[in-house]
């Protein structure tokens, strides 16, 4: 029996810097989790992650990240993507700089 679909985000790597972005809801890709589009339909989700493979020459790595809605926007559900969501582990480097 499959498992059922849960809401899912369309994350990857922006091709030149490498930063993790998200594809939001007017079809741009954004640096900022909060900002992704929440698909809770797996054929939306399927097609967008289809259409952000195409984008090759601007993105790398593309693939759907499971998600929950939050107070601000799309909230990651898995460490990987907690992880990737705040950047570097380091605090001189990346999107922790501001904190």
């Amino acid at each position: 029996m499959p498992k059922p679909f849960t809401p899912k985000i369309v994350t990857a790597n922006a091709l030149i810097e490498g930063d993790v972005i998200y594809l939001t809801n007017n079809g741009e890709w954004s640096r900022r989790h909060e900002d992704a589009r929440l698909f809770n339909d797996e054929e939306a989700a399927n097609a967008a992650l289809a259409a952000a493979a195409l984008q090759a020459g601007e993105i790398v790595g593309a693939y759907l990240a499971d998600a929950a809605q939050g107070t601000k926007g799309p909230q990651p559900t898995h460490f990987r993507e907690r992880f990737r969501a705040t950047g570097p582990s380091n605090y001189a480097h990346g999107k922790q700089v501001e904190l």
